[in-house]
């Protein structure tokens, strides 16, 4: 038995907080966490949208969707599984290349363009990034770290001077305090601009700090 992969056209789902233009300053992309659907993560950044009607938030879904539970009931999607992994990541980047060349096609060069992974999110729009077309003013690592797959050059070339932000709450269920500290320091030795911020919370979003990093953006 051999196994073989056989490229296929899909409908990919996102979700869009305030219309584009080239009147638009500000991008947020922001991906979802492990069994989260975007139109409910995208939620939470809402009051950035509304807020400024110069800012776009962008919420992409992952692929794969699923029954959180048994057969029924609430629906999760997800990123990639440890089954047919690589496949699933270039389908993931193919996505989201597609969906930012779309939407800043409809903005002026100038745009500012924020990146936000939560979660398995974070490594999803860290790979993402290593292959995108373009980049970001600001990359947040939201409770969750940098892949440690990416290649070494292609980590230094995205890493080198880019502002980017580790944020993590104070009691956060699934990664210690230290263990995001470490990756911060990792980062800046990497070359990125990296800041760390924590808040009193666990494995979820802080509107309080959201707000801030739209403000230093």
């Amino acid at each position: 038995m051999t196994e073989h992969h056989l490229a296929v056209t899909r409908s990919a789902r996102y979700y869009q907080l305030g219309e584009l233009s080239a009147e638009t300053q500000r991008i947020w992309f922001v991906c979802h966490g492990y069994g989260q659907l975007a139109a409910y993560f995208s939620r939470h950044f809402a009051f950035l949208a509304e807020a400024d009607p110069y800012t776009v938030v962008v919420a992409p879904e992952g692929l794969s969707r699923f029954y959180l539970n048994g057969n029924g009931g609430r629906v999760g999607a997800s990123w990639m599984t440890r089954d047919d992994r690589l496949p699933e990541i270039d389908d993931h980047v193919n996505f989201l290349n597609q969906l930012s060349q779309k939407v800043l096609d409809e903005c002026l060069p100038s745009v500012q363009v924020t990146v936000l992974g939560f979660s398995q999110g974070t490594a999803t729009a860290s790979r993402w990034l290593a292959q995108a077309h373009f980049r970001p003013a600001h990359l947040i690592l939201w409770a969750g770290g940098f892949p440690e797959d990416i290649e070494p050059a292609t980590t230094q070339n995205l890493l080198q001077n880019l502002p980017l932000t580790v944020v993590i709450g104070s009691d956060d269920e699934y990664i210690p305090v230290a263990q995001a500290e470490q990756q911060h320091r990792h980062l800046q030795q990497l070359g990125a601009a990296a800041r760390f911020i924590t808040f009193p919370g666990k494995h979820e979003l802080n509107r309080a700090v959201l707000a801030e990093l739209a403000t230093s953006a």
